[in-house]
């Protein structure tokens, strides 16, 4: 069994990928393999509505100038998926939302290809707008028939700077607990 965990944060080894880490470390410790890509300086463009996917059904996106084709392919074989972003303007990132747009048409037009997959949502935050954020993230599981795994609160921490996250006992404690759950319900769908 695989997770793979993206970090849709412009910066790297920041908040985000702190909790995304936190969450992990539970993972590897029941004995699941685990790999974190960081998208900081990458751009992932949007969804053009081109329906080549809907053609091809291939399992690919018809643009190929970025790595989403790569992170789908990732997606795919992996058995769980954590997706981490910060709050901007109280959403996802645009790096999060393209991935969010264009593996979600690829996955439905090639009869749901993350279904039945774990997924959950990690999101950073300095203040608010993180619950529209872990919505965003989940809208997109439960659209591609994913299975999403609960935790002792919301999938959130709190921090502005790099590192301020580890200050947040509750935000590590609640991805601790995710990275648990997580794992649990993994171990109970494939092993």
């Amino acid at each position: 069994m695989k997770v793979l965990a993206i970090n849709g944060s412009a910066r790297k080894d920041g908040n985000t990928a702190i909790m995304l880490r936190t969450a992990l470390a539970e993972i590897e410790a029941a004995g699941i393999e685990t790999e974190l890509v960081q998208l900081h300086g990458k751009v992932i463009q949007g969804c053009i509505a081109c329906n080549q996917c809907w053609e091809k059904k291939n399992g690919h996106c018809a643009i190929t100038k970025d790595i989403l084709n790569e992170l789908l392919d990732k997606m795919v074989a992996a058995e769980g998926l954590l997706l981490g972003s910060p709050t901007y303007f109280a959403n996802v990132t645009s790096n999060i939302k393209s991935i969010i747009d264009r593996a979600g048409m690829v996955s439905l037009a090639n009869d749901a290809l993350l279904a039945r997959k774990v997924g959950a949502a990690v999101v950073a935050v300095r203040r608010g707008g993180a619950i529209h954020t872990f919505d965003s993230i989940n809208h997109f599981f439960f659209i591609s028939q994913m299975v999403v795994p609960g935790s002792s609160y919301w999938n959130m921490g709190h921090g502005l700077e790099p590192g301020d996250v580890e200050q947040d006992e509750e935000g590590l404690l609640t991805m601790r607990t995710l990275g648990k759950n997580m794992a649990w319900v993994l171990t109970k769908l494939y092993a």
